[in-house]
Parts: structure tokens; sequence; C-alpha cells
């Protein structure tokens, strides 16, 4: 399998996850709960699938930084930030997976809120994502037909 296609698959597996662990309605609070604790696996295989892209960009800001490349890397690192905080609130919030182990966080009234808000703030993150890394699903797709056409 290409790197290109490898990297779409995964980015893919990763989307159709995200979408079903960010609804409880359709798992049910407890597997929610326990999936968005699998997500985060998932989300650093996607961090190391896209390993040399991101050295690239470090490098890339360090040798000629420019507007577009500190702008990707500035949404990144929101992206990672929110996901870590989607992360912790979602455990301070917790039912099943604490009392799983046997533990109890308080604060529910603070950690709630940060939840649902930033839940909905990676959300628009990820959309932002996607919109800028748009030129390498359209390099992708024109790829991939020329070699149907081969």
């Amino acid at each position: 399998m290409k790197p290109m296609h490898k990297n779409l698959v995964i980015d893919g597996v990763v989307l159709i996850i995200y979408l079903v662990v960010v609804n409880p309605a359709i798992t049910g609070i407890g597997l929610h709960e326990w999936l968005g604790l699998g997500i985060v696996v998932v989300f650093f295989i996607h961090c190391l699938v896209h390993y040399d892209w991101i050295i690239d960009v470090l490098k890339g800001i360090a040798i000629s930084p420019s507007l577009a490349r500190q702008g990707n890397l500035l949404l990144d690192l929101a992206t990672f930030v929110v996901f870590v905080v989607v992360t912790v609130s979602g455990i301070g919030i917790s039912s099943a997976v604490l009392q799983a182990f046997g533990l109890y966080a308080g604060g529910y009234y603070f950690w709630d809120p940060l939840h649902s808000i930033s839940a909905k703030v990676l959300l628009a993150l990820l959309l932002v994502h996607v919109v800028v890394h748009w030129k390498w699903f359209l390099s992708f797709f024109k790829q991939e037909k020329g070699d149907k056409h081969e």
C-alpha cells in the first residue's frame, strides 16, 4: 500500500471512530467513555503516521518562517491542547471508566461544561484542519484517478 493510501485509510478510520465517539446518544455514556480513551491511542497513531510531515513543518518554520506554516502549526497546537482538555474533562466527568478503577472525581459542574464546550471547539478545529489540508486530499484523488487510467 502506498504511503499516501495508508495515511488516507488511517485518517478515514480516525474520522469514523471520532464521529462515533463524539455522539454518546449512539453509544451510550459508558461506551462513549471507553471509546474516548481509545481515541487517545488512535490520535497518537495519527501523529506517528504523520511524523515526517510534523518534522518537515518544524524544520520549515525554522528555515523559512511563513505565515502559512506558522498558522498551520498554531492550528495543530490548538487542536492538540483542546484535545487534551476534552480528554481530561471527560475523565473528570466519567462515571463508567473511573468507577471501573474504583475512583471518583469531584467538580462535575466544572468539568461537564468544560467538556461540552471543548468538544465543540475540537470539532470546529478538526473541520478547519481538514479544510486547510484540502490540497492533500485533492492531490490524492487526482493521483488515484490517474492510476486507474494507466
